[in-house]
């Protein structure tokens, strides 16, 4: 088993600080009002195809590619991306309820003919239902799942080539049918840590992405799943996701994520674990647990840090160390049954650099990583370094990401 590595697209913006201060005068509904902010960078798609060519040079697999207000279309983006890029796939998360499963097929058979099998698909139920509800979804977050287990159940099954009935209690499909299925089918990957979660992904997900909890309670998740999935005669595999602060030595890499320690002020933090802690998801409230709202011990497990939890939602961990430390977290992970890594640091572009060049090569020297095409050619940095990556390399606050 092959660890695969994913990185990530930030098209709701990216920055210097973990504080959300890409954030938009009016809320960011328009990108000409931005704050003017040191070291912010718009969701343009100049920037986001240096982030895209860049994950691709440095031989990650695929972006995550996120939904959500604050975000820029995943579909639309990511497509435009495809005509820059050659090999790279595209992780799109979408959220079930506000598309219909059959066009939901459609879309992804489309797209994998347009960049020619370079689709991966992420299916976001939704925690938040002041998010939802600005999509017109009004329903509760167990119904959600509920929903989203019909919705896959038709993607899948109108993606047979032959007409396809279906009648739930949120769907009904009369010949649900797509004309020319998309070869290969897209793998689909989702996340849940509730009750109502865990028979959705045994059922129908071919990867259940974690959030990164320390390693024993993501063995613990894993068990679980697995053990579903058996219920129902299926296999399925696993995924987490995880920033990172990786850095010539243990040292810079912990002074950066002090510099981002610094950089919050406890009214920032407050607020922040106001709004998050509103959140119905269940793998959300486990990130808040993990630190409670304090900068003491933010360290909860070695090499693992929950400072970007204290002021952005959805992923709330960073692998913070040196490169060797940092593979060795990955190798741990892995041991458990963790196969796909989707990662992420601020700014992207650095941050993919600050990884590509330092934690990569380790993985390759334990033999971790499968032995399909190197990463591209490129100019080599000086002493392994990225000359772009400056000292400190942060992150931001926004939910899903």
């Amino acid at each position: 088993m092959s660890v695969h590595l994913h990185w990530f697209l930030p098209t709701g913006g990216d920055g210097r600080t973990l504080v959300d201060r890409h954030a938009y005068t009016d809320g960011g509904i328009r990108r000409d009002r931005i704050t003017p902010v040191s070291g912010v960078r718009a969701p343009d798609i100049e920037y986001l195809a240096q982030i895209a060519k860049a994950a691709e040079q440095l031989g990650f697999e695929a972006v995550l590619t996120p939904t959500g207000t604050w975000c820029e279309d995943a579909w639309l983006t990511t497509v435009a991306l495809t005509q820059v890029t050659e090999r790279l796939k595209f992780l799109v998360a979408f959220r079930p309820g506000v598309i219909s499963p059959v066009l939901a097929a459609q879309m992804a058979a489309t797209y994998q003919r347009i960049s020619r099998g370079r689709l991966l698909l992420n299916v976001v139920t939704g925690g938040d239902s002041t998010e939802q509800k600005r999509f017109g979804d009004h329903l509760g977050h167990d119904r959600r799942y509920a929903r989203t287990d019909e919705f896959l159940q038709i993607v899948r099954g109108v993606w047979g080539g032959r007409p396809f009935d279906f009648q739930g209690e949120h769907y009904q499909v009369e010949g649900g049918l797509t004309a020319l299925p998309p070869d290969p089918l897209p793998q689909i990957f989702f996340g849940g840590s509730s009750a109502a979660a865990g028979p959705v992904a045994a059922r129908n997900v071919d990867v259940y992405l974690t959030w990164g909890e320390p390693p024993e309670e993501v063995k613990q998740k894993i068990d679980w799943i697995r053990g579903l999935a058996e219920q129902e005669g299926r296999t399925v595999r696993f995924g987490i996701r995880l920033h990172t602060i990786s850095r010539d030595s243990s040292k810079e890499a912990w002074a950066t994520a002090g510099r981002l320690l610094d950089d919050l002020d406890p009214e920032t933090v407050t607020a922040a674990q106001q709004a998050l802690g509103k959140s119905e998801s269940v793998g959300q409230q486990r990130m808040l647990a993990l630190h409670g709202g304090s900068r003491d011990k933010l360290e909860i497990s070695p090499n693992l840090w929950a400072g970007v939890g204290l002021v952005r939602g959805g992923a709330g961990t960073a692998l913070v160390g040196s490169h060797a430390e940092v593979a060795d977290r990955i190798e741990e992970y892995h041991s458990l049954g963790i196969e796909h890594f989707v990662l992420s640091g601020y700014p992207h572009l650095e941050e993919a650099y600050w990884f590509g060049e330092g934690v990569r090569p380790e993985l390759a020297a334990r033999g971790l990583l499968d032995a399909g095409p190197a990463p591209l050619d490129g100019v080599p940095a000086a002493n392994g370094r990225p000359a772009s990556a400056p000292g400190g390399a942060p992150l931001l606050i926004a939910g899903g990401r």
